[in-house]
């Protein structure tokens, strides 16, 4: 029996993050370097955690001054603690913190936890502590979480090395935080919220362990379900979508991204870089790795706990049980905002609702029993949507009333629901009436959203779940073939016209003209008007001073053309080198096509809207090079522009595969010739079905 490399790869990463990272989260036992006496103080917080939250393992407080804390023995030294002991949290003041990290090597313990801060958030000698820690960590092998964290969770252990108040439940979701405070306010927030963890852990300052070890450790962990996680940025992007992407496959990975600003987004001269701010990248990493991202903390949440406790639905075909018709038109709307549909119930189905439900309920969908009736009603109507294979999907609301109680309602649904492999989200609103119900609906596992329109958000969330493991498998592709010698001369002279031809690419016809007597006889080689373009090598945005004439047809037309040109590049103070004369490409979609180099997460393929108006409409969408024909094609569905490609108004159905094509050359240079900062064709003029697109400008530039 053979393995495929990327099976290989991730028995490698399993084995070794099993070795690695295990005992942060299932110690067998535990050094507090910094344990105090002082109810007040961290060191006495981690303790009481490690006591009150019922960890198994050996508890050993090391605190020069103290016999004992908390009933349990004090060691003066950490040299002291007995076996066995394989995680230390350490909680002293930063300039002791070396110290206490050379003393836990000398002892042979290989995990360490440092919750002190004061370290590079600092400033410059904070940073220079951490390069000190590292060294010493480095020499003895040592594995640290922080510094500056708060510290790891995992309740089924059970294990809490935090300082903070309060335990979540045992749950089947894990959560990894750059942010300390964010975890602290989890922790709090968790307490009655319904969401139980599986991990938790604050990374800190990641001197070494970062949220790429972390993913890795948590995604192999049996009890975590979906993996959930607040980011700002990552230590090593091409690791971390490595990594991600093995985990998406197999488990949901949810994501909350922090610094969304423009700030982050680079000045550069193409619209290519000027679309791709930071926020961009990080988007189209995620949607490469199969990360969804939410934007905020409740939405991620209520998606996990759905992805958690449900079956993906099947398609998108959604029935709207209720009794009251207010909110039931608040979930339509949102589901239909969302892009999903209202599913039309079978004849069946509507005759058994006709013959049970009271005569003034409605049998389409939304389904209402009206507000006189109660969990019986519930669970005929119920049962008999989860029967129609019209259906993938159904959403329960129940407004308040005062003739049932919500509990019974969570009965009837938690057991029609557990019969069928279909999704169930409920709405059963209100608050002060519905604890109860809500905890029979969490034993259940059927997600609880506080109002129906919301159910939207989650359904649309988890067919995006099922759609990218569908896209992942029909995903293929194959490196184009080109001359490599034509190809490498190309770059190296900077002919991007040339090197995008070599890869497949078409352009119209065309010439260089360096005199205006030349631009005449060329245009007399073209049959029908032409396009008079400006050739200029400090000059980006041409159409912008006048650089570009279209419709040109007599020679009279061209010299005035040219003579245009060059007044526009004299009033501009730039330079001239003559003028492209170019088959004119009229009444045809145009889009932006190109790719751009991000630091963090390679090169970048980009499609939108193109023209002169591409970055007032912003109607661009980034793909991860290479593209698969699947992954261009998705890519593309994701723009406003993809819609006019299909046939619209006075367009008829574009040459979409040719585009397709495009894309995938655009993806295989940027990996074939890693020297290339950005490469961009805008316009790309698409042409009818089966006859094929233009390139109409192109522009790049080498680091």
């Amino acid at each position: 029996m053979f393995c495929d490399i990327d099976t290989l790869r991730l028995i490698e990463l399993k084995f070794y993050h099993y070795l690695m990272t295990d005992p942060f989260f299932a110690p067998k036992g535990v050094a507090i370097i910094g344990a105090s006496q002082d109810a007040h103080k961290l060191g006495h917080g981690v303790l009481r955690n490690l006591i009150q939250y019922r960890y198994k393992g050996g508890i050993y407080p090391v605190n020069r001054k103290a016999y004992e804390i908390l009933d349990k023995p004090c060691y003066s030294s950490v040299s002291e603690v007995p076996d066995p002991v394989d995680l230390a949290i350490i909680v002293v003041p930063a300039r002791a913190v070396a110290g206490s990290l050379q003393e836990c090597g000398e002892r042979g313990i290989g995990h360490v936890v440092i919750v002190t801060g004061g370290f590079s958030e600092t400033g410059e000698e904070g940073k220079e502590l951490e390069n000190e820690l590292m060294e010493i960590a480095n020499s003895y092998g040592i594995k640290i979480i922080g510094p500056n964290c708060i510290g790891t969770i995992d309740t089924h252990t059970p294990v809490n090395t935090t300082f903070v108040v309060g335990m979540p439940e045992p749950g089947e979701i894990g959560f990894i935080s750059h942010s300390g405070a964010m975890v602290a306010a989890i922790i709090d927030w968790a307490s009655g919220s319904g969401i139980g963890f599986s991990r938790i852990v604050s990374l800190g300052n990641q001197i070494d362990v970062n949220e790429t070890d972390m993913i890795r450790s948590i995604a192999e962990d049996p009890n975590t379900k979906v993996i959930t996680g607040y980011i700002e940025g990552v230590a090593d992007g091409l690791k971390f979508m490595e990594q991600a992407r093995i985990t998406a496959r197999e488990k949901p990975f949810l994501m909350l991204k922090g610094g969304k600003g423009e700030s982050g987004a680079k000045a550069v001269a193409s619209h290519t870089g000027a679309l791709a701010g930071s926020s961009e990248a990080f988007k189209t990493a995620f949607k490469h790795c199969g990360i969804q991202e939410a934007e905020t903390i409740e939405e991620m949440f209520e998606w996990a706990r759905a992805m958690a406790w449900q079956p993906l639905p099947k398609g998108n075909r959604v029935a709207v049980l209720t009794n009251a018709g207010g909110p039931a038109i608040l979930a339509v709307d949102a589901l239909e905002k969302q892009g999903l549909h209202i599913a039309s119930l079978s004849e069946d189905t509507r005759s058994f609702l006709k013959k049970r439900l009271p005569k003034a309920a409605s049998i389409n969908n939304p389904v209402d029993v009206l507000a006189g009736s109660g969990p019986g009603t519930y669970t005929l109507a119920l049962e008999a949507l989860l029967s129609d294979d019209n259906v993938d999907s159904v959403v329960v609301i129940q407004a308040p009333q005062d003739w049932f109680l919500p509990v019974s309602l969570a009965e009837v649904v938690g057991e029609v629901a557990w019969s069928h492999d279909k999704t169930v989200i409920t709405s059963i609103m209100g608050k002060a009436s519905v604890g109860d119900a809500l905890k029979i609906l969490q034993k259940r596992r059927i997600p609880n959203v506080a109002f129906p329109e919301r159910s939207a958000s989650v359904l649309s969330a988890m067919i995006e779940r099922r759609n990218w493991l569908k896209s992942v498998e029909r995903e293929s592709g194959s490196a184009l073939k080109v001359n490599a010698d034509e190809a490498d001369q190309a770059v190296e002279e900077s002919d991007w016209k040339k090197l995008l031809e070599l890869y497949g690419v078409n352009f119209p016809e065309e010439f260089m003209a360096k005199t205006i007597d030349e631009a005449v006889d060329y245009s007399n080689k073209i049959e029908g008007g032409v396009a008079i373009k400006l050739v200029s090598d400090d000059i980006s945005h041409k159409s912008d001073i006048g650089g570009v004439v279209l419709g040109v047809e007599t020679d009279e037309e061209v010299r005035a053309a040219w003579t245009k040109i060059e007044s526009a590049v004299k009033a501009y103070d730039g330079s001239m080198k003559g003028v492209i004369v170019q088959e004119m490409v009229t009444n045809t979609p145009e889009v932006i096509t190109g790719f751009v180099r991000d630091d963090q997460f390679g090169p970048m393929v980009l499609f939108g809207s193109g023209g002169t108006d591409v970055e007032l409409y912003k109607d661009v969408e980034m793909g991860i090079a290479p593209l698969s024909e699947t992954a261009a094609s998705e890519l593309m569905k994701r723009t406003r522009i993809h819609k006019k490609l299909t046939g619209w108004r006075q367009f008829p159905e574009s040459d979409i595969k040719s585009v397709i094509g495009v894309l995938q050359a655009l993806g295989q240079i940027a990996i074939d010739y890693p020297q290339i900062k950005e490469l961009e064709i805008n316009p790309l003029s698409v042409l009818p079905k089966t006859e094929g697109s233009r390139a109409l400008d192109v522009r790049g530039s080498l680091k």
